[in-house]
């Protein structure tokens, strides 16, 4: 004999409240909110998948994989944010409204925040395989005046789809930051990005699979601006014609964020070199949003 619906739908019921009364007493009404409803979307999700013990079982083993493979080089943590689309929902949620700024995207796991400096028209590349590529363009404002100093943080992957802290030998490579001239200019050297699978060795790679998704990402470069009085500006750039735009892993794709690579062959570079396998560039301004500017 089954027991009463009504009676097991209210026990299941009794423990949600009785979860939430016991953060009523939180200090700050934030982080109150926060658990409030964490914990009824949370449980209202068991109930609706019906989630059995060993589906439960299974998550905390997934997690407690995601916990023993993130080291200081590697967040499994960000790359299941990335795959479930929270760190772009986030972005969005997140975004300035101002007009005419350079829309953001995902953060990635892979930044270093003891980057090399170099200076205008250097090169970020140091080693890092992959044709020559010069990426230029200016950071300005909404309403088109310069930003001058703003500090520009750029890192990739190279041709072989592996960011420099993806090696064990300490390499850096591919990564850089500089700061934007007298007229907001900036300039630098590097290679074409290439398109590459995220990590999909651990339990994110193991998601994946079970659920016929792909690893890859689109070409792309990232870049963290950060200016006073001005928004930080987290972005990429996409290269144009890459098969992986439409499928990226992360949805990290956005219309105005994809550009063109222009191959040159014969012509000198803008330093006056001449790469033996020719060379290519990529124009690209970064708009930022002032701090009021949501």
């Amino acid at each position: 004999m089954t027991g009463d619906p009504a009676t097991a739908v209210n026990k299941e019921q009794a423990v949600t409240e009785e979860v939430l009364a016991s953060f009523d007493a939180t200090p700050d009404p934030r982080l109150r909110e926060v658990m409030h409803s964490l914990v009824r979307h949370l449980h209202a999700f068991a109930r609706d998948v019906r989630l059995t013990e060993h589906e439960w079982e299974s998550a905390i083993e997934f997690l407690t994989r995601a916990g023993h493979i993130t080291d200081s080089r590697r967040q499994e943590f960000i790359l299941l944010s990335d795959v479930l689309g929270l760190s772009m929902l986030t972005v969005a949620i997140n975004e300035p409204a101002e007009p005419g700024a350079t829309e953001s995207t995902v953060f990635g796991p892979f930044f270093v925040d003891s980057a090399p400096e170099i200076p205008l028209g250097g090169d970020i590349a140091r080693g890092a395989k992959g044709l020559p590529c010069y990426v230029s363009g200016q950071v300005r404002t909404t309403g088109g005046e310069p930003i001058e100093g703003a500090r520009i943080e750029v890192w990739e992957a190279d041709s072989d789809g592996f960011y420099d802290v993806q090696y064990t030998d300490d390499r850096s490579a591919g990564r850089g930051w500089l700061r934007s001239g007298a007229n907001g200019e900036y300039r630098f050297w590097s290679v074409l990005p290439a398109p590459y699978p995220i990590p999909h060795d651990g339990p994110v790679g193991d998601l994946l699979t079970a659920t016929a998704r792909g690893p890859m990402r689109p070409a792309h470069l990232h870049y963290m601006v950060t200016a006073p009085d001005f928004r930080p500006l987290i972005t990429h750039i996409f290269v144009a014609g890459d098969p992986y735009l439409d499928c990226d892993a992360v949805f990290g794709v956005k219309e105005n964020l994809v550009v063109e690579a222009v191959h040159h062959a014969d012509t000198p570079a803008p330093d006056g070199t001449h790469p033996q396998d020719g060379w290519t560039s990529i124009t690209f301004d970064l708009v930022l949003a002032t701090h009021d500017g949501r």
